[in-house]
C-alpha cells in the first residue's frame, strides 16, 4: 500500500488500485507508477498488489492469458474489502489502473466488477478477441486508456501475439478496443478529434460515462499519463 502524508483518516479517500505488467512487481509498480506524484495531494490511497507466479513470470488471469488456475477477480475483491477494513476509504470511488498486462486485468475488473470499481484506467493494453464476447459490465463504465503507436508488445493495429507460451491471444488494436467500449456503454454520436495529447472522447454515453482514447505517436509500452487520467477518473463515482 502507498498511504500519502495528506492522508490522516479522519475522512473517506479515494482508492487506487493499480496492476504491473508481466514479470513485475507491485514494488517495481509502485516506483514506475505515475499516479502519487498527481494523487498524493488528495490524500488517495494506493495499492500495488503481486499477481501469481506463471510461465513468464508474475502475471494476472484474465482468461485466455497469463497466469492458470488463478481467480484474481475474486482476488481483487478480498484485497479491496481488506484495505477497506485498514483505512478510511470511500467506497463510491475506487478506481482499477495497469500496465501491460496490468492493463489487460484492469479491462476483466471493468468488465466483471463495475459494482466495485467507479472508473479504470489500462495502458499499453486492448481488449482481446478471445474473451471480449463475455464482458458485460453490470453498470455503465468510463475507460480511459493510453496507447502507443510503436508498442513492441502490443501492436496498435491489433493481431495475434504469444506474449506467454501456450496462452495465445489476439488483440482487438487500439481503435477496435475504443469502439467496442463505446459500443459496450452504448456511446452515441462520434468520438471527438484528437487534442493536443492525442485524445479522443466518447462523451453521450449511459449513465454520463467517458470513453476515451489517447494515443502517443512513437509512444511504446507505457504507463499512461496521470495527468489526464486523474482529472476524468476522479469525476465518475458508483
Amino acid at each position: 500500500m502507498h498511504v500519502p502524508p495528506s492522508y490522516d483518516g479522519t475522512k473517506p479517500v479515494p482508492l487506487i488500485v493499480d496492476f504491473h505488467g508481466l514479470g513485475s512487481s507491485g514494488m517495481n509498480e509502485l516506483g514506475d507508477s505515475p499516479y502519487p506524484a498527481v494523487t498524493d495531494a488528495e490524500g488517495v490511497v494506493m495499492a500495488f498488489p503481486d499477481g501469481a507466479k506463471g510461465p513468464l513470470g508474475t502475471a494476472w488471469n484474465f482468461g485466455p492469458c497469463c497466469v492458470a488456475d488463478v481467480d484474481d477477480v475474486a482476488f481483487v475483491r478480498a484485497l479491496v474489502a481488506q484495505i477497506q477494513a485498514t483505512a478510511c476509504i470511500d467506497s463510491r470511488r475506487i478506481y482499477a489502473v495497469g500496465v501491460l498486462t496490468g492493463g489487460g486485468m484492469v479491462y476483466d475488473l471493468a468488465c466483471q466488477t463495475a459494482d466495485l470499481f467507479a472508473a479504470v484506467s489500462p495502458a499499453a493494453f486492448d481488449l482481446v478477441q478471445e474473451n471480449v464476447d463475455d464482458c458485460g459490465p453490470r453498470r455503465p463504465i468510463s475507460e480511459i486508456s493510453f496507447r502507443g503507436t510503436a508498442d513492441p508488445r502490443v501492436p496498435y493495429a491489433g493481431g495475434a501475439s504469444s506474449l506467454v507460451p501456450g496462452m495465445p491471444i489476439t488483440f482487438l488494436g487500439a481503435q477496435a478496443t475504443f469502439q467496442r467500449w463505446a459500443a459496450i456503454n452504448h456511446c452515441t454520436g462520434s468520438a471527438s478529434a484528437e487534442d493536443s495529447n492525442g485524445c479522443s472522447s466518447y462523451s453521450s454515453c449511459d449513465a454520463g460515462v467517458e470513453v476515451t482514447l489517447c494515443t502517443k505517436q512513437g509512444g511504446r509500452d507505457e504507463p499512461g499519463n496521470a495527468n489526464i487520467a486523474w482529472p476524468v477518473l476522479r469525476r465518475h463515482t458508483l
